[in-house]
């Protein structure tokens, strides 16, 4: 193909993901009232409502719009990734709308539904030791002559912080009118680290959020963020593999931003479990365990808010829908299987001397 069809078909490709983006409504903002916390509002930010079930709609549209406007992704390129999961989902889709091959390099044991939306979208599915998913998925690239997205080193970049309906964006846009319309706490989880490197940057952008709100980053266990952000390291690792799909690594990404983040949590597997199911009863419906994770965050916060005397909002984030866990999470007897501390309790960064 010479350089001006190639052009035309990215440009195509361009019109494509942005006609996605433009028939995609902004996710909802859901108002919940947390009779534990009394004059704090949580509000919770729908993920799970993209095309693509999840938070990482937005990053796989990021991904591909930085990896064609780069150069980087041509006609026929396939497309590979590293991916506990949903990341590969919603990339998948956006390979499918482009017509572009696509491979998930995802860790052993990953949720059977995720790799089965992999395969609905026209990926392929291929599974190692999570000790091996970034190096197998960059040779399975090289080898191909394909793209390896490499969403932990390029989350950050890929996303533009300042606006353009980002999450930090609409979120505040959508508290505009509520009766605290700048947040005191927003709560995320740390995966690549994209979504906290946004939010933290475009509070600092917004000055009048930056007078206000603060960024807490919830990380659950065997996951090395905490003590990363709490010693001041990113050469820490772990040999663990988590429980919580999508939140938490075993190195610090090089898209993890912790000079944006105001507190770290460390939330036990145990709580982001049993939050999860707690949340998913008091909406009536199900969601996955990293919105667990940021329920048990939002909860700790609203807590210490309501102990002060302090009114005001906490935002948060639905993830991914439970659907996605019906043979884990929901599957019944599944968490008693999995050896978890019931004594746990969440550590908090903000009690380590020093910090």
């Amino acid at each position: 193909m010479d350089d001006d069809a190639r052009r035309r078909w990215v440009a195509q490709a361009l019109q494509r993901i942005e006609a996605d983006a433009r028939r995609s409504a902004d996710t909802h903002l859901i108002p919940l009232a947390l009779p534990e916390a009394p004059g704090v509002m949580l509000y919770l930010k729908d993920e799970s409502t993209h095309p693509s079930g999840s938070l990482k709609h937005r990053l796989a549209r990021s991904l591909f719009l930085y990896g064609l406007c780069n150069g980087l992704i041509g006609p026929g390129t396939t497309i590979v990734e590293a991916s506990s999961g949903s990341t590969a989902i919603s990339e998948a889709c956006f390979a499918k709308l482009l017509g572009l091959p696509f491979v998930a390099v995802v860790p052993q044991g990953t949720a059977a539904r995720k790799l089965e939306e992999i395969n609905f979208h026209g990926g392929r599915c291929v599974e190692v030791p999570a000790s091996r998913v970034y190096a197998e998925a960059e040779a399975l690239a090289a080898a191909c002559g394909g793209h390896y997205m490499d969403q932990f080193t390029h989350a950050e970049r890929a996303t533009d912080w300042r606006g353009n309906n980002n999450i930090a964006e609409s979120l505040f846009n959508q508290l505009a009118l509520e009766p605290h319309p700048l947040p005191r706490w927003i709560v995320v989880g740390a995966g690549t680290g994209g979504t906290s490197a946004t939010i933290g940057r475009y509070i600092r952008y917004k000055r009048g959020a930056l007078a206000t709100t603060r960024l807490a980053v919830v990380d659950p266990e065997r996951s090395v963020f905490f003590d990363a952000y709490v010693q001041r390291r990113r050469d820490i690792t772990s040999t663990e593999r988590g429980r919580i799909e999508g939140i938490g690594r075993p190195r610090v990404e090089p898209s993890f931003v912790p000079t944006v983040i105001d507190r770290l949590l460390r939330v036990p597997d145990a709580m982001s479990f049993a939050a999860a199911l707690d949340l998913s009863t008091r909406l009536g419906r199900r969601v996955g365990p990293s919105s667990g994770t940021n329920f048990v965050g939002a909860l700790h916060l609203a807590r210490e808010m309501a102990a002060r005397g302090e009114p005001g909002s906490i935002v948060t984030l639905i993830c991914d829908a439970g659907e996605r866990y019906h043979d884990t999470l929901f599957a019944p007897g599944w968490i008693e299987t999995q050896g978890l501390d019931p004594d746990a309790r969440v550590q908090d960064s903000a009690t380590i001397p020093g910090r």
